[in-house]
């Protein structure tokens, strides 16, 4: 189950975030093996937060682990319940003192921005086969920002071309990544 949920992540990172530079930093890390992939089995809020803040102690560990999906196999399904997850990673992240030293990106299979309509097509910027907290090295992320040349630019930027390809090409494109042949 695992390695199949790493091979459909790996898959999603090929196919749509560096393949449609939806991160314009993901390719480097990809063609470095950089990206850690952590499947976790929790259920409940309180287990994926102690999870979480293991994969932050394992990212201080391993230098050379760039950054780490860390995606839910059985758990969040629901995108409220997710959310609230988000909400309690984000305080725990902060309360044990991880707080400028690592954020969290996030990715869900229902993933809706708030105002938005479940059917915009720039939804699928977030959307990914599995519920999935991204652990990024905040001073990895400083850097590249500096080197790219209007990063503001990278979230419209996205949403333009989501809405340019319409719903129905992603919901084709991340429905491929499960087969990763």
């Amino acid at each position: 189950m695992s390695e199949h949920i790493i091979n459909t992540m790996k898959s999603w990172v090929s196919k749509v975030i560096v393949k449609y530079n939806f991160c314009p930093f993901a390719r480097k890390e990809v063609e470095q093996n950089a990206i850690y992939y952590h499947i976790s089995s929790a259920i409940s809020h309180d287990d994926a937060v102690m999870d979480m803040l293991e994969q932050c102690f394992e990212l201080n560990q391993n230098p050379k682990r760039e950054t780490t999906l860390m995606s839910f196999s059985e758990g969040f399904v629901d995108f409220g319940d997710f959310l609230d997850l988000v909400d309690l990673a984000n305080v725990m992240l902060s309360a044990q003192g991880f707080e400028g030293t690592y954020q969290i990106a996030t990715f869900h299979p229902d993933y809706v921005f708030a105002d938005s309509d479940e059917a915009d097509p720039a939804n699928y910027t977030n959307r990914a086969p599995f519920p999935t907290l991204h652990l990024i090295r905040e001073s990895s992320m400083a850097a590249a920002l500096e080197e790219y040349d209007d990063p503001e630019s990278i979230p419209d930027n996205n949403i333009r071309l989501a809405r340019r390809k319409g719903e129905a090409f992603w919901q084709q494109l991340l429905a491929s990544c499960t087969h990763h042949k």
